[in-house]
């Protein structure tokens, strides 16, 4: 998009990139230093830079911004050189997606008090960009004319339990209100956190809720404004923020001063589940957020018993298995009588996990820790 062709109001949209998670169930691959947004699991670009890749034709890279951790700073500068090094930010610690977020209005504030801009995780994966852009421009001149807090809903395929589900409320009409391939917004009702199995059926069954995809847009003066509401530290540190945010060096001073001591709380406890202006964006680009091993069988191809290989397979009677091979030195990994399996393989370590159980190697990393056997989690 060249600056000549832009709008005011494209002008003043922005992208922020979070990339600070540590991709826990992504052990023993994802590490603190490498989490899993910063890994090439497939397609040769990290995750990190395939979300970089579906965002740059909707914002010029002066205007993609990251954040980020100090542990993952310099890679992620790295993988991203064409970005200005001033566009990515570290926190000092992490605090949830609520700090995070404040401290993206900060940035985009102080640069634009005009701003709009999407928030977006690093490493969802979305099979349609161009419809993914094109939702994201909508959500952002909508967040122009109206005060709104926009996010964005996945149809359930299925009675998901790791998601967080949105109700959905009446249609809005924006724009001149034609069904032609533009985006569909509805009023959000109700936030629910990840519900058990009989819960998530009834919700799939209803045709009423949506997964919660953690993708957001709103003009920072709105969200400033929201934070006022209903997080009013938050809003006092934003200002602190806002004003070092002018010179680089005096950010990074006062978030080491003042980032440890901040309430530790998500966005959507913190704000969107108390907002009453919360609208939800229809995302139908085809989206995963890659939230365990068990999802590389969606995305790689499958051997004839339906195993997922990265590396070198001998099996024998074993099938539906994740294979994931990342020695330097080359071994074959040989399974016999092995179903349903995740096998991941590093130089240092080696995980074994039924795939029921991918979502609790997140916990495993906990135990790593408290077993001091911390060298295999950085």
């Amino acid at each position: 998009m060249s600056e000549r062709t832009q709008t005011s109001d494209e002008k003043n949209r922005y992208v922020v990139i979070m990339a600070g998670g540590r991709g826990e169930r992504f052990w023993p691959v994802s590490r603190q230093q490498t989490p899993k947004q910063l890994l090439t699991l497939w397609g040769g670009r990290s995750l990190l830079q395939q979300c970089y890749d579906r965002v740059a034709g909707l914002v010029p890279d002066e205007r993609i911004l990251v954040v980020t951790n100090g542990d993952q700073a310099a890679q992620v500068i790295a993988q991203l050189p064409q970005l200005p090094e001033e566009n990515i930010v570290a926190e000092p610690c992490g605090r949830d997606t609520c700090a995070a977020v404040v401290l993206s209005a900060a940035l985009v504030s102080q640069r634009s008090e005009a701003g709009v801009m999407a928030i977006l995780p690093a490493d969802h994966v979305i099979s349609d960009p161009r419809r993914f852009r094109e939702i994201l421009a909508d959500s952002m001149a909508l967040a122009v004319t109206e005060s709104v807090l926009v996010t964005v809903g996945i149809r359930p395929d299925q009675p998901a339990t790791g998601y967080g589900y949105i109700k959905q409320g009446g249609r809005r009409e924006v724009g001149d209100g034609r069904n032609d391939g533009r985006t569909i917004f509805f009023d959000a009702q109700r936030f629910v956190e990840k519900p058990d199995l009989s819960t998530a059926e009834a919700y799939v069954r209803s045709r009423q809720y949506v997964w919660n995809a953690g993708m957001f847009v709103w003009s920072a003066a709105t969200l400033c404004e929201a934070i006022r509401q209903h997080q009013p530290e938050m809003s006092q540190a934003f200002v602190r923020w806002r004003e070092a945010a002018a010179v680089p060096e005096r950010l990074g001073t006062v978030l080491r001063e003042e980032y440890p001591g901040i309430q530790k709380i998500s966005i959507d406890y913190a704000l969107m589940e108390k907002a009453g202006n919360v609208v939800i964006a229809d995302g139908d680009f085809g989206w995963d957020d890659l939230g365990a091993w068990t999802a590389l069988s969606r995305h790689l191809p499958l051997d004839e018993n339906g195993n997922c290989v990265i590396g070198d397979l001998v099996s024998v009677a074993a099938a539906n298995n994740v294979v994931y091979d990342q020695r330097q030195r080359k071994n074959p990994v040989a399974l016999v009588g092995i179903n349903d399996s995740i096998v991941v393989m590093t130089d240092d370590a080696t995980l074994v996990a039924a795939k029921s159980g991918a979502q609790n190697i997140k916990e495993l990393v906990k135990r790593l820790a408290k077993d001091r056997l911390r060298r295999h989690l950085i």
